[in-house]
């Protein structure tokens, strides 16, 4: 039984501190991720509003949640590339958040092609600079998506994405196009939206092990934030990995994750937009059966 790790790493100090914290931890569970960096300027202090609800300066830092402001953006792939390799180094999967995860949340859901193409092949360049090869998976910045970007994911060769919210598996279908690029979506919720109910960690930690039970054929998918579950939140990452391994649960990256999966046979689902709690945006979501009867 499968359960995939999405790991967002959005910031600098994510990205040379946070992640390689996640990436000990996994190796002491004896578990694998995919990390989905941001590859350009950090800009995290201009949309303040996006990150979650947890306290922001213990998570993020101050640089981070001055940087693009009163301090400069900084550059996440020139000055974080060799914590990044070393992630991928310990045998996890590195894949694209985006180029500038901020922009992107900004402007996606209003973008046209040109611009998702150039922010897309931007993010594409970065990562064959930093890793040599050409990236095989992408997970869009808090799911937010739009019908360009899900055409070019798949121009670009991507083996799978994980841009969506759903249930399992599927292969996506944006405006009666069919998507040749299968979907792996997040099924459950994150620790900081469960915190943000009003939560204490630990009893995020109860509401997810049982949401974790009695699971879909496919196994379960779940989101990370590496500021959240790399930094202050680091004892209830610990706790979810023992508990997901008590369960029966192989905690592995998204590449692994889709080992095994009959891409002929997943189903064809429609994307809808959801609210977004907390961000005031619209995540990519599994939809109904495409032409269900």
């Amino acid at each position: 039984m499968k359960l995939g790790l999405r790991i967002e790493v959005a910031t600098l100090r994510g990205t040379r501190e946070a992640a390689p914290r996640i990436a000990a931890a996994l190796k002491e569970a004896r578990a694998g991720g995919t990390f989905l960096f941001s590859l350009g300027p950090d800009h995290t202090g201009r949309s303040l509003g996006t990150l979650p609800r947890v306290p922001r300066l213990k998570c993020y830092g101050l640089a981070a949640l001055l940087s693009g402001t009163l301090l400069p953006a900084a550059d996440i792939g020139r000055r974080g590339a060799e914590a990044m390799r070393s992630v991928q180094a310990e045998g996890h999967e590195a894949g694209i958040l985006a180029f500038d995860r901020v922009r992107w949340l900004k402007r996606i859901a209003a973008a046209g092609e040109a611009w998702t193409a150039d922010a897309l092949r931007r993010a594409r360049d970065r990562y064959e600079q930093i890793f040599g090869a050409s990236a095989l998976t992408h997970g869009a910045p808090g799911w937010r998506m739009n019908r360009y970007a899900f055409r070019h994911a798949q121009r670009l060769g991507y083996r799978h994405g994980s841009d969506t919210r759903g249930t399992g598996p599927f292969i996506p279908v944006v405006r009666g196009e069919i998507v040749a690029c299968p979907q792996l979506p997040t099924t459950l919720p994150t620790l900081d939206e469960l915190l943000a109910q009003g939560n204490t960690p630990e009893e995020a930690v109860r509401r997810l092990l049982e949401a974790s039970r009695d699971p879909p054929p496919t196994g379960h998918v779940y989101a990370l934030r590496a500021e959240v579950e790399g930094t202050v939140f680091a004892p209830a990452f610990t706790a979810l990995l023992a508990g997901w391994r008590a369960l029966g649960y192989n905690v592995v990256s998204l590449r692994d994750y889709a080992t095994g999966l009959d891409l002929a046979r997943l189903p064809r689902r429609v994307v809808a937009l959801e609210p977004a709690a907390g961000t005031g945006g619209a995540a990519a979501t599994e939809g109904k059966e495409f032409l269900a009867i």
